[in-house]
């Protein structure tokens, strides 16, 4: 790979957005995944390499929500149970075959959720005071989660806009505490999808390290301002995003 100075910058500033991106709504690797596919690496490798930096940006992203108390630790346990286990089954699909009909399934999923935003917001953006609910008591949301890992282990680009869809959609969080369990998610999911990738030789460490500096700072930037933001105005901007992301996957 090229590490002039214009590559560095390329790398580190979609990571940068992608890490703002992902923290507050989904659909960044729609701009690290290019960058890196750009730089030279296969595609198989630059979505393993692209798991650096996710795995970080996560990490980030889920202290800083922890630490304005919008976390809900007690939900952790039941939520993840389903997504670190399609991850495995995803990454482990991903590590040994093509990527041949996910694009369209994710492109369908979140065009429709960008419609549920628009037509009717309450689903995704429930009204204050709404009770949230258990994976366990909602056979809807353990699937969806559990569909959300397979295909966050998969390919990640995307998955935010699936996980919030079961999170909030189905679970009934808010956007801001339903933010801070995508992240809880991604990263459990991430890291088992992780460790499958090193193991087949799919991570390339510097230039993941780069798109992670850059998403690193994205995420801690971004959490203190979703903390602060209104339901409202998250809601408008996870409608632009998956908007943004249908375009996306249209041209990449």
């Amino acid at each position: 790979m090229d590490y002039s100075f214009l590559s560095i910058a390329l790398l580190a500033g979609t990571g940068f957005l992608a890490g703002g991106i992902n923290t507050i709504a989904g659909g960044g690797s729609n701009l690290t995944l290019p960058a890196l596919m750009m730089m030279g690496l296969p595609a198989d490798v630059a979505n393993g390499t692209n798991r650096v930096a996710v795995l970080m940006q996560c990490i980030v992203g889920v202290r800083g929500y922890d630490k304005h108390d919008t976390l809900d630790r007690g939900a952790i346990k039941a939520i993840l149970f389903p997504t670190m286990t399609g991850g495995i089954l995803g990454a482990l699909a991903a590590a040994m075959m093509p990527n041949l009909y996910l694009k369209p399934v994710l492109l369908l999923t979140i065009l429709s959720m960008s419609l549920v935003i628009l037509l009717r917001p309450s689903v995704i953006a429930p009204p204050p005071g709404t009770p949230t609910k258990s994976p366990n008591d909602s056979p809807l949301a353990w699937w969806s989660l559990f569909a959300a890992g397979i295909y966050g282990g998969f390919v990640q680009a995307g998955v935010g806009f699936i996980l919030l869809g079961a999170l909030a959609g189905a679970l009934r969080y808010d956007l801001v505490r339903a933010n801070a369990l995508k992240m809880t998610c991604a990263l459990a999911f991430t890291a088992v999808a992780f460790v499958v990738f090193v193991a087949f030789g799919q991570v390339r460490w510097i230039p993941g390290l780069i798109v992670a500096c850059g998403s690193m700072l994205g995420a801690h930037l971004t959490v203190k301002i979703a903390v602060k933001a209104s339901q409202n105005s998250i809601k408008w901007f996870l409608f632009l995003m998956t908007l943004c992301a249908v375009a996306g996957g249209f041209l990449f």
